[in-house]
């Protein structure tokens, strides 16, 4: 019987021509490579561009200033209503390119989504630079004051361009991913949408504090000014990022009984550590009297 006929020496088909093809895939595979054009190295370099160390402004006033890069913080604070999974410790705002879009480009898409993630170490994806509203005529005043607009601006990846933190009013084609709220992004296009004000924490002093300078490294609230909402991280909600698993960040105000923002709604304007600069002013020590913990200890009252 006529069986196994055909060997694997045997060729058929159009074999000379998958060879031809074969050679040309090979030939352009390592052009591109040559030049740095493949995915995955266009990839590593907008990875490392983002994750690049980054120096923090130091203070030496103490107040926040117009030019300073800074890293937004939201202090840890305990679970409240929130039921099931809660991040905890300090989290950072963070730069958050989308996970499909950043595999197949090497450049930043715009807008870009922000998130809150478990870090205080400086890079590319959270330091931010206070930057002055084009509108504020008054240009003098280097201090960041309370109830003054301002702006917060991130470098855009591997481009020569800064990327503004921005919001607006939700509607049925844009909100926030998890909570459906007012959502946060990253734009280069320059409006009112990315103007930003602080706001005192204590309700019941905040029109005494209005013009005053904003220290840094304290707990304040900042308030998008169109909208009238307040930037907060939902440390329950979480979302896949270019990164992996991080926290949603929305423009909501969250008040408790007494009117007064909720620990999702602080932040801190954290700035570097003049002794040692790759670290921040979180990484200090308090002194005794600043640290109600060890005042309580001393008391014998029980935390």
């Amino acid at each position: 019987a006529a069986q196994n006929l055909y060997g694997p020496g045997v060729r058929m088909g159009n074999w000379n021509e998958d060879v031809y093809l074969e050679e040309e895939r090979m030939r352009d595979f390592l052009d591109k490579r040559e030049k740095g054009e493949l995915l995955i190295q266009r990839n590593r370099r907008l990875k490392k561009n983002i994750l690049r160390p980054m120096e923090l402004s130091v203070t030496e006033d103490g107040f926040a200033h117009y030019g300073d890069k800074v890293i937004l913080v939201n202090p840890d604070h305990p679970q409240g209503e929130e039921a099931g999974l809660f991040q905890e410790g300090d989290l950072s705002l963070c730069m958050s390119p989308d996970e499909v879009k950043a595999q197949i480009s090497d450049e930043l898409e715009v807008p870009c989504g922000v998130s809150a993630v478990r870090t205080t170490t400086p890079t590319g994806r959270n330091t931010f630079t206070i930057l002055r509203d084009s509108t504020n005529s008054d240009a003098v005043d280097p201090v960041l004051r309370y109830g003054q607009n301002f702006c917060l601006g991130i470098p855009a990846g591997l481009e020569c361009k800064m990327l503004y933190l921005s919001s607006d009013h939700r509607s049925l084609l844009k909100s926030s991913k998890k909570s459906w709220l007012q959502e946060v992004i990253l734009t280069d296009e320059v409006s009112h949408l990315n103007c930003w004000q602080v706001t005192f924490l204590d309700p019941q002093l905040r029109l005494e504090y209005e013009g005053f300078p904003v220290k840094a490294n304290e707990k304040l609230v900042i308030y998008h000014r169109h909208t009238n909402r307040a930037l907060a991280a939902h440390r329950h909600l979480f979302l896949r990022t270019y990164f992996g698993k991080e926290v949603e960040v929305a423009a909501h105000t969250h008040l408790d009984s007494h009117r007064v923002e909720k620990p999702k709604n602080h932040w801190m304007l954290v700035t570097g550590n003049p002794r040692n600069k790759s670290t921040t002013m979180l990484d200090v020590p308090k002194p005794p009297s600043d640290d109600t913990r060890a005042v309580e200890q001393v008391m014998g009252i029980n935390t």
